[in-house]
């Protein structure tokens, strides 16, 4: 049977238990004891009779409507009938309330109800309205607003549906019959994770005729412990250099297990080896691999090859899976130490060596040893590294490494000495190792002992005999052994005339005692104690330290009142204002002698132009400042290239020539066409000339070396170019240059009578 006779079955039995007549013709009439204008409900049979029920057996407020009607045309719901109904069409019907309108229609007519839209009973089970009789002329009620209800029944229109789809669940596996029991047993996470599991649920009980509805069920199997860790291999081989550093890796290990996440966590330890000690393994939990690590350092020359025993274990075990087996294995491990160039090792870490401070000079202190640990043993060469040996105290024999003195030590400048020593191999410089080296300095009784500090002592003029007026100590910057024990007296040439006398208190101190009673500070002001300070070692060394006594007047109880410069000479009978009147007249005295002779050398001195009659060149100075580059009038620097002037030797100009050489025509040399001579040259030979000549003066002088220059039509007007016979040279055309060689024409020019 389909859906659509089940509803009509489901239809059929509600109308039977409503009473409803079989054409499903329902009326609702209201009757108050045949009171005129009445609505009821009333049904007819198929031939029209009314059918009447009990009070108590029929509820005339309610009508019953199925869900999900299929039909073409609207369906009936009943009709309202009212006793002042007489058919002639005064009487309006008006249905009001919930879906009036919309959902229900009622003909106004004939008051029949009817549902314009497929109800859903699962939207809403029931609509309460209300109807009433109006006339239709003046829309008066006829009678009260009476009010009814709508059910809706219920068909079979909705399968059952699962609230998730789909279901996700979790199962251990290997686990035991639950609510889902396992259709195979011992089921594998490692062969199948995932399994997919449709569920159907029926209604009605699973009868024919209900609906049913489905989920997917997705189980996922959880992973057990129930797989052991299994190495891969069962030997590993690495290969290491014997310079690896401590703590580096020298490889990684691993075994593989077939569960995941805490229950594939390893651990993996060393559980036998032939080198104890020199490796350690380290359980990666992030790659669950096993790194093995270095510990101790390697050498191929000792040991070349090492083996180890590594075991891996699960860290989380599951006690049901104890029958499976030990979740553990063991694998071999083979490390080959591969052979470096590896630079001198020194036997020791470090030196510490001794010396006495008044050791020779390239006397052995020590030596350090250092050789090749490679099989070639290569020869080893040793130097000190200067940056720790800035002075260059010491030094090292290259071959052998001895270290031996190459300066004078002084242990009271400096008691220790570190430098370091550096060892290289002779085929390869570029390898080289250091040690450090500690060098003490012993000490020698090499210092007198001196006075501990400058002291300052006074003796007062009423002093008695044997007092003492100071306590003095020593120092000395030696350190012997058994600690300092000086030794103090009195120099023996102070003995025989002393005024003071010097006692040893044989704890390192002295006084000082007096040796007569009254001192006058007018004889004598200050007196010069010698104290001998000797040491207790062998040998002994002993110094003479003065010791400075000022006389001062002092009160009764020897509390000083006058002991300084000022109070002696205020008993001399000189003030201080006195004093300083002196100085400044000697001040005075001294500034005008010095001034008087400055004076007299002024006047004494000669100048250099004594006459006319001095033909040689003079130097006159401008107090002007030149116009620089642009001054054609001014000095040029280029008259000092001229190497026409450089001539063997030249007359002084500054001083007048104690003979007069012979006028000897020289001719006149062209002029060069080289303008770029040295200056610096030309200058510190022209100096040398004057510094070496004997006849010079014992005051600077300035000598000048011009030419007029290339291309002049004068050529060089300098005395150096002139002949020294000016008998032949007709010096006439100076007069016709101009009022600025007028000087020259005068000197030069005219006749030879003149000249």
């Amino acid at each position: 049977m389909d859906r659509r006779g089940v509803c009509a079955l489901m239809v059929l039995w509600a109308m039977a238990h409503l009473g409803s007549p079989a054409d499903g013709s329902r009326s609702l009439r209201r009757t108050t004891g045949g009171r005129k204008g009445s609505l009821g409900l009333t049904g007819h049979d198929a031939n029209g009779v009314p059918l009447r029920r009990s009070k108590r057996g029929w509820m005339w407020n309610q009508f019953f409507l199925m869900e999900e009607y299929t039909g073409t045309d609207m369906q009936y719901v009943g009709k309202l009938h009212s006793d002042s109904d007489r058919g002639d069409g005064s009487v309006k019907y008006v249905l009001t309330g919930e879906g009036a309108g919309t959902l229900f229609k009622i003909d106004e007519n004939s008051g029949d109800i009817h549902a314009t839209k497929r109800l859903d009973r699962e939207e809403k089970a029931f609509y309460i309205l209300h109807a009433k009789a109006v006339n239709r002329q003046t829309n008066e009620a006829l009678e009260g607003e009476s009010e009814f209800i709508i059910k809706i029944h219920d068909i079979n229109d909705n399968e059952p549906r699962f609230t998730r789809d789909p279901y996700i669940a979790h199962v251990p596996e290997m686990s035991d019959i639950g609510l889902i029991k396992t259709a195979l047993s011992g089921m594998d996470r490692e062969v199948k994770e995932k399994y997919l599991v449709v569920i159907q649920a029926k209604d009605m009980a699973g009868q024919m005729g209900g609906l049913s509805g489905t989920a997917t069920v997705s189980i996922t199997l959880a992973d057990v412990n129930d797989n052991p860790p299994r190495f891969t291999k069962t030997l590993y081989e690495f290969r290491v250099p014997e310079s690896r550093e401590l703590g580096s890796s020298v490889g990684a290990i691993r075994a593989m297990d077939a569960d995941i996440g805490q229950n594939a966590e390893m651990d993996y330890r060393i559980i036998g080896s032939d080198g104890p000690g020199m490796f350690d393994i380290i359980s990666n939990r992030s790659t669950q691999e096993g790194v093995i690590v270095l510990r101790k350092p390697l050498d191929f020359e000792k040991k070349r090859q090492y083996s180890l025993r590594v075991q891996v274990e699960n860290v989380h075990i599951n006690p049901r899976s104890y029958k499976m087996g030990p979740f553990r294995d063991e694998a071999s491990v083979r490390i080959t130490v591969e052979d470096v160039d590896e630079p001198p090792a020194f036997e020791r870490p470090s030196y510490v060596m001794e010396v006495r401070e008044d050791a020779d000079r390239n006397v052995i202190i020590g030596t350090v040893s250092a050789s090749d640990p490679d099989d070639k043993r290569s020869l080893v060469r040793y130097t000190i590294d200067r940056r720790t040996d800035m002075d260059r105290l010491f030094d090292i024999h290259a071959g052998n490494g001895s270290v031996y003195v190459l300066r004078d030590l002084d242990r009271e400048e400096n008691a220790w000495h570190n430098i370091s020593v550096i060892a290289s191999e002779f085929d390869n410089p570029r390898l080289i190792s250091r040690v450090p080296v500690y060098i003490r300095v012993l000490d020698v009784n090499d210092n007198a002992p001196t006075f501990a500090t400058n002291y300052e002592a006074f003796v007062c003029e009423n002093a008695k005999a044997n007092q003492r007026i100071q306590t003095v100590s020593a120092t000395d910057p030696d350190e012997p052994i058994g600690g300092h024990r000086f030794i103090f007296s009195l120099a023996p040439e102070a003995a025989g005339k002393a005024n003071f006398s010097v006692r040893d208190n044989k704890d390192n101190t002295a006084w000082i005692l007096t040796r007569r009673s009254s001192y006058s500070s007018l004889q004598r002001s200050v007196y010069h104690v010698p104290v001998v300070i000797s040491d207790g070692e062998l040998p002994a060394l002993s110094s003479t330290n003065t010791l400075t006594i000022r006389v001062c007047t002092c009160d009764r109880e020897g509390n000083m009142k006058l002991c300084n410069p000022e109070a002696l000479t205020a008993k001399a009978g000189l003030s201080t204002g006195a004093l300083v009147a002196i100085l400044l007249c000697v001040m005075i005295l001294l500034m005008i002698v010095v001034l008087f002779a400055a004076l007299r050398r002024q006047r004494k001195k000669e100048p250099l132009i004594i006459s006319k009659e001095d033909v040689r060149d003079n130097v006159v100075s401008y107090n002007d400042e030149g116009g620089g580059e642009e001054d054609t009038q001014a000095f040029d620097i280029g008259t000092l290239r001229n190497p026409e002037a450089i001539e063997d030797s030249k007359q002084r100009r500054d001083i007048v020539p104690e003979t007069f050489y012979p006028q000897v025509r020289r001719p006149v040399l062209p002029p060069s066409r080289d303008n770029n001579g040295d200056v610096r040259v030309f200058i510190t030979q022209k100096l040398q000339d004057n510094d070496s000549d004997p006849t010079a003066p014992p005051y600077d002088s300035l000598a000048t070396y011009a030419y007029e220059g290339n291309g002049s039509v004068a050529e060089s007007l300098s005395s150096l170019e002139s002949v020294t016979t000016e008998g032949d040279q007709d010096y006439n055309y100076l007069s016709e240059w101009g009022p600025r060689f007028k000087k020259l024409a005068d000197m030069y020019g005219g006749d030879d009578s003149d000249s």
